[in-house]
């Protein structure tokens, strides 16, 4: 704990604030109140809930700081000052039907002289069953509480095991991923697919998954495990191979070899 900044601090006790009553209410998972925002886009009561616990934890600690929620949407703080990126539930549909892979994510992002938003330069990802978190600072590294995390060092497609997200009733491309997964998929050693790419981000960074691609997300979905990634010295790009502060329209993450690999087999695949 000593190595923690005060800032990563605030995020930890917030999400673990949040974390505990997620905890709780995935052990009665079936008496949960849910609602529908829309096609297979779940909300539930215990989402709402942890949103507002970490509002209300991060407000108090940075009071002029503004937010990007995913159910609250974007509330304006102080232009000059950063703000809070946030999903308090990053695998909804996985909590829902009591599967225990479901984290939080929040990350900061700092503003542009002369307006406008740029680098993220703190995130944290929690995960409330494991009691994992993830964490990353602009140019201080990633980490797994105290433990310093790389991406992993394999160079070969056919040694890597591959994370993406597969579009699903009302969201994605179906096209283009089938378009993709046929370029990757026959030359790696597996690909799979968890549900929360927030996790998919964090365990890049940790070196279990060797690359990650998704497309249609949102930036609370992506911009903490971004930086994880980053800082652990990987790379992420858009399909195009640009590197922007936050990826979610388009996301290729893996290592230095690996990446550039991916990018050659994704971009083919579009093409073609």
């Amino acid at each position: 704990m000593s190595m923690y900044s005060g800032l990563v601090r605030v995020m930890e006790r917030a999400a673990r604030k949040a974390g505990n009553r997620l905890r709780r209410d995935f052990g009665e998972v079936e008496h949960l109140q849910v609602s529908r925002k829309g096609p297979a886009d779940f909300v539930s009561k215990a989402d709402q809930i942890a949103e507002r616990t970490l509002y209300d934890e991060l407000l108090y600690a940075r009071p002029d700081w503004g937010f990007v929620l995913e159910e609250g949407g974007t509330i304006e703080g102080d232009p000059d000052k950063p703000r809070w990126i946030v999903d308090p539930l990053d695998g909804t549909t996985n909590f829902l039907h009591g599967i225990p892979h479901f984290a939080i994510s929040i990350a900061v992002q700092e503003p542009k002289p002369g307006g406008g938003w740029g680098e993220v330069s703190a995130a944290l990802i929690y995960q409330p069953i494991l009691d994992d978190t993830y964490w990353a600072e602009k140019s201080r590294g990633a980490w797994l509480h105290d433990a310093r995390l790389r991406v992993s060092a394999r160079s070969r497609l056919s040694d890597a095991l591959i994370a993406t997200g597969i579009p699903f009733q009302g969201h994605g491309d179906f096209e283009e991923w089938t378009k993709i997964f046929g370029a990757i998929g026959p030359q790696v050693a597996g690909i799979r697919r968890f549900g929360a790419a927030s996790l998919d981000l964090a365990w890049l960074a940790q070196g279990r998954f060797d690359g990650f691609w998704e497309s249609g997300l949102n930036d609370w979905d992506t911009a903490a495990g971004c930086l994880l990634v980053r800082e652990a010295g990987g790379f992420v790009s858009d399909f195009r191979g640009r590197s922007e502060p936050i990826h979610s329209a388009q996301v290729l993450a893996a290592n230095d070899a690996l990446h550039s690999k991916l990018h050659k087999s994704l971009v083919g695949a579009l093409k073609g």
